[in-house]
């Protein structure tokens, strides 16, 4: 119930007339309105909410990724949420594989989440880079991440966000397991699933000043709705190394349950940290999504 509670209904400057046969794609920073904007989508004009965000796959995470609420999923059809255990691996390629299939139901596909990688697989389409070996996976994760870029081609790291680990890390790891550059995979990328020509494309352009208030708001919202006892429930199986441990929010307050941080010193650092992901979300989507219509919440 998030995404109702963070506000009343937002208007949208910019939102096009949606037509009834065609994917709608709605991409945008953390905490800016999309679940909102899906949900309504799909209770006007129907289809299936299919999730593109990369924190939202696991099945242990619900309030601390935002997920949407089991009232909101009995709303709608909703698929690839929460659906893998927290020690899954998962990539673009996986995510590409398993939203296939759901582009050839009966329901229009509504896919919505902030992970870009996965609306540019989608609709640019995906190098058919092989698996890395566990043994390069465990040999990178040792390396420090200025080693990782160094070692990397121009090319390749050109097109990275370089303070993105997980992007780094994993293009370090097809050079050294395959010997070429992820630039050299990735100019021979197949076509694309779904071309953008054929889908209704929507980002969400936000101010920041606006942004950062829900974003606040939000992690406290969250601390409401269960979110320390979630991550206390994982305490166990915690892994700072596994992707599903690394969503915002989880090592903040697993080092207040640890003693080492006060609840408010936890907020405070996961609110910072959702704050400067979605700058990097806010940059990455107005370089790659320029052909995308925007669109503008109103205060």
């Amino acid at each position: 119930m998030l995404a109702q509670k963070l506000g009343p209904k937002l208007g949208l400057s910019g939102l096009p007339e949606i037509p009834d046969d065609i994917p709608v794609l709605i991409a945008g920073p953390t905490a800016s309105g999309k679940s909102a904007l899906a949900l309504e989508i799909a209770r006007r004009h129907g289809g299936v909410i299919i999730n593109a965000d990369a924190s939202q796959i696991y099945d242990c995470w619900r309030v601390i990724t935002a997920r949407p609420s089991a009232e909101e999923e009995a709303e709608a059809p909703h698929r690839l949420y929460g659906h893998l255990p927290h020690d899954a691996r998962y990539s673009a390629g996986h995510w590409l594989r398993e939203v296939a299939p759901l582009l050839q139901g009966p329901d229009r596909p509504i896919i919505i989440g902030g992970t870009g990688l996965y609306f540019l697989a989608l609709t640019e389409g995906l190098a058919q880079i092989p698996a890395t070996p566990p043994e390069v996976r465990a040999e990178a994760d040792l390396i420090p991440l200025d080693r990782l870029l160094a070692d990397l081609d121009p090319a390749t790291a050109a097109g990275l966000d370089q303070r993105n680990r997980a992007r780094v890390q994993r293009a370090w790891e097809v050079q050294r397991a395959t010997g070429r550059p992820l630039a050299e995979w990735q100019s021979d990328t197949p076509a694309p699933l779904l071309p953008i020509d054929r889908a209704m494309p929507l980002v969400f352009d936000v101010d920041k000043d606006w942004l950062n208030d829900r974003i606040a708001h939000r992690f406290d919202l969250m601390l409401q709705g269960g979110a320390l006892e979630e991550v206390a429930a994982m305490r166990d199986r915690y892994d700072p190394a596994l992707p599903a441990c690394k969503a915002i929010g989880v090592p903040e307050l697993m080092a207040h349950l640890d003693g080492d941080l006060t609840l408010e010193a936890a907020r405070a650092r996961a609110t910072v940290a959702t704050r400067q992901f979605a700058k990097r979300q806010r940059t990455w989507f107005r370089a790659r999504m320029r052909a995308w219509h925007p669109i503008t919440p109103q205060r």
